[in-house]
């Protein structure tokens, strides 16, 4: 089992795709900011574990050996969902640049935050597999 295979280490990587897949999302939004007829979108949040068992949002288990049960296969899926901003203008454009802007921030920070997470663990598994004295 490498580092990569550690449950920690793929959330993270689950999380920086998420928020690399909204950041695209929002540039789209604000590349089409004057596109008549143009509805801002989203990605949907993917912490809201009852409801994409509900939904069945991707999650699945795999058999790999007859000794265990491990989540493995499972490919990230991300769909956007129309988000209208506060306001709709007079040639039904929904893209409000400000509140685009905010939701690129949010997401800059979280993924610092997510970044910052990884590094940590990262230099933890890396004290531990340090030999005892060093």
């Amino acid at each position: 089992m490498g580092f990569t295979d550690l449950p920690l280490l793929s959330q993270i990587k689950g999380r920086l795709s998420w928020l690399d897949e909204r950041q695209r999302v929002i540039a789209q939004n604000v590349a089409n900011a004057d596109t008549p007829g143009y509805v801002s979108r989203d990605l949907n949040q993917p912490t809201d574990f009852a409801r994409a068992l509900a939904e069945g949002g991707g999650v699945r288990m795999v058999r790999t050996s007859a000794m265990h049960i491990a989540p493995a296969g499972q490919i990230a899926r991300f769909e956007s969902r129309a988000a209208p901003d506060s306001e709709t203008t007079l040639d039904g454009n929904s893209v409000v640049v400000e509140e685009q802007m905010l939701k690129m921030a949010e997401s800059r920070m979280a993924y610092d935050a997510a970044i910052g997470f990884y590094q940590k663990s990262m230099q933890m598994l890396r004290t531990a597999a340090r030999p005892p004295g060093r």
